[in-house]
């Protein structure tokens, strides 16, 4: 594996950090090498915020932010047509956005021939979780996407990093989260 670089949007409370954080943990379970940071503006709930993640099976040098990302991960569809998310993107990345429309739409919104790809993110949220927090099944749509990790790496990280806050039953609605995004992404 090449060292796949990633780019989140979101914005400040939807779980952006927790998302790139649970993402490394699975990364370094598999016996990769990770770096995961997020950068902050203006630090207060719903500000847009990044984060960055570089995944390789050789140690990672580059200590800045992503600046051509493999992959584009969005937390919040209010983000499209509002910030730049494609800058910077390879040619051949692909752009995952929680967006409750189909890819096509999606793709006009951007106003890109880019890959793009779509995730009802919120209603999956809302259906297993019960709150509209995308970023555990934005994790879903990543892996499946991407290929980065392994799906059962993320579970565990997932079950790992989040059961030593909350509750079991809470957990495992996350982990359906995950399940439900790997397989609706479009």
């Amino acid at each position: 594996m090449r060292t796949l670089e990633i780019r989140w949007h979101g914005r400040g409370g939807q779980g952006v950090v927790t998302a790139n954080e649970i993402l490394a943990g699975a990364a370094l379970e598999e016996g990769k090498y990770m770096k995961a940071f997020p950068e902050f503006g203006p630090e207060r709930m719903g500000a847009p915020i990044r984060a960055f993640a570089r995944v390789s099976d050789e140690p990672v040098k580059v200590h800045s932010q992503v600046y051509f990302p493999d992959y584009v991960v969005v937390l919040d569809p209010t983000l499209i047509g509002n910030v730049n998310l494609l800058e910077g993107m390879k040619p051949e990345g692909a752009l995952i956005a929680n967006y409750p429309d189909s890819k096509d739409n999606l793709r006009r919104a951007l106003g890109t021939d880019l890959d793009v790809h779509a995730v009802n993110a919120t209603k999956i949220a809302m259906e297993t979780v019960g709150r509209p927090l995308a970023n555990t099944a934005m994790l879903g749509a990543l892996v499946k996407i991407s290929g980065v990790v392994d799906l059962e790496s993320i579970k565990k990280e997932l079950r790992t990093k989040l059961g030593a806050k909350l509750p079991a039953k809470v957990v495992d609605k996350n982990v359906l989260s995950v399940e439900r995004a790997y397989e609706e992404v479009d």
